[in-house]
């Protein structure tokens, strides 16, 4: 049951992916720098096994010529560079200060409108690759302008380490913390931080002790923060976020009523809902966020509705429709999709719909 609900197949090993340098010239190329505080493996890759280290790299993911909007097409450890997604460089980076050194001299190489920096960090049950390819996936599917890091924590990779992964999310906050430090550091215009389903609970676990130590940071230092099927109690949340003294702006939180891994997590966390399957804003209406709930489209994978409905892809890759999603009433764009927008307090629910692509024609 829980693997049907998170979609994951236990046939395929999802552990290990050969490098093949001649996918160079055949797919699309998106670059991806790479933190990790898994432990290496016996292949040079990285394993579930949790890692005090922080170790570095970049990656180029070769997308493949016939890639599909909303799928991430997985050979695995035989990829067939014309089907499926394919490592086709790796470049170890020894330690921190050249992780540093290496992203600014990305960043000033990139054309000045494409000097911002995406982070996605994972969710549950996440091989290496899985966050790797995920992370591709998106900057591909919706065309990020932006330069692409992952951060990759010690998932164990299996629907039954679920409190494994939990324990994960605490020890990987001081890793984290570092990370988004590094990334202030390098000079980019903008830090815009993505998190997936428990990964959620990772970034605002790290947001919360960040405030701790470094009061205002958050707000200052990071351009947007989204939520993606956040696996994460709402009581939990509102403590985390009453902590952080003025939450980093834009702040999405995107929902779906329809996701059958969050009602899995809720029965067994014992709670009616998580923030991820939230469909009333009435609880978070003392913050400024915006509730994008996505339960009317139809994706190949229900807790990631946002990266695996081709039809909510291509509505989010209208610049204007992220900016009203964003903004909400608070910027008095809510017109623009009448009778999608509820407000509750400082709280901005958007309800999109699959008949919105009408209105982007």
């Amino acid at each position: 049951m829980l693997m049907a609900a998170t979609g994951v197949s236990a046939c395929n090993d999802r552990f290990h992916a050969p490098i093949v340098p001649a996918s160079e010239g055949i797919g699309a190329i998106e670059p991806i720098f790479v933190a990790t505080q898994r432990k290496p493996d016996p292949t040079g890759w990285f394993s579930p096994a949790r890692s005090e280290e922080t170790r570095y790299l970049s990656l180029d993911v070769s997308i493949p010529p016939g890639h599909r909007k909303g799928r991430i097409e997985n050979g695995f450890d035989h990829p067939d560079p014309q089907k499926d997604f394919t490592i086709a460089a790796r470049q170890d980076i020894a330690g921190r200060q050249a992780f540093r050194a290496a992203l600014s001299r990305k960043l000033r190489q990139s054309p000045p409108d494409r000097r911002e920096i995406v982070l996605y960090i994972h969710g549950y049950n996440n091989s290496f690759f899985d966050g790797v390819f995920r992370t591709a996936q998106i900057m591909h599917d919706f065309d990020v302008p932006a330069t692409a890091v992952h951060f990759s924590w010690p998932s164990a990779t299996h629907p039954l380490g679920y409190t494994y992964d939990r324990d994960s999310v605490l020890f990987a906050r001081d890793g984290l913390e570092q990370l988004l430090y590094d990334l202030r550091a390098v000079g980019a215009r903008r830090i815009v931080v993505a998190a997936h389903s428990l990964g959620t609970m990772l970034l605002m676990e790290t947001l919360r002790q960040i405030e701790i130590a470094r009061p205002g940071w958050s707000k200052q230092a990071l351009g947007g923060i989204i939520l993606i099927s956040p696996d994460l109690d709402i009581e939990v949340f509102r403590m985390q976020a009453k902590r952080i003294a003025g939450l980093p702006q834009p702040f999405a939180i995107f929902t779906s009523s329809r996701d059958k891994a969050l009602a899995l997590s809720a029965r067994i966390n014992g709670a009616g809902a998580r923030l991820g399957n939230l469909t009333d804003p009435t609880a978070l209406g003392d913050f400024p966020v915006t509730i994008i709930d996505v339960s009317q489209f139809n994706a190949s994978n229900s807790h990631f509705t946002v990266g695996t409905s081709p039809a909510l892809i291509s509505l989010l890759s209208d610049s204007k429709t992220l900016d009203v999603a964003f903004q909400g009433d608070r910027a008095g764009r809510s017109g623009l999709l009448p009778g999608t927008v509820l407000s509750v307090r400082n709280a901005t629910q958007m309800i999109l719909s699959p008949d919105l692509l009408i209105h982007k024609m």
